[in-house]
């Protein structure tokens, strides 16, 4: 009996104690599909490296921000949107550079 009440305990602290890393499932595939986009840009000649870098910069930024609103173990509503924003602006910046008249040599 006492083991059953041990193991109840345990295993409700490890379903409150949950990575915030699985409460942003939308960001982390946009960063993924950003880098992409990014690795596919260089690859393709359609960004410098000049721009390619300015744009992981960027996304080092985004992951920064992330890090920081998953510190407390939860990202709030006005952390979501201050990242999905900075995406936004990033995502943006991606399309601008890429289909701007400067190639890659």
């Amino acid at each position: 009996m006492k083991y059953l009440i041990l193991v109840t305990i345990a295993l409700g602290i490890l379903s409150v104690v949950t990575p915030a890393q699985e409460k942003t499932p939308v960001i982390n595939q946009r960063e993924v599909k950003q880098n992409n986009r990014i690795k596919e840009g260089v690859k393709t000649g359609q960004l410098t490296k000049g721009e390619a870098k300015y744009l992981h910069q960027e996304q080092k930024e985004i992951r920064n921000s992330k890090r920081s609103a998953k510190q407390d173990g939860k990202v709030t509503k006005g952390e979501r949107k201050m990242i999905r924003t900075e995406q936004n602006q990033a995502n943006k910046d991606i399309f601008k550079l890429k289909h701007n008249k400067k190639v890659a040599k």
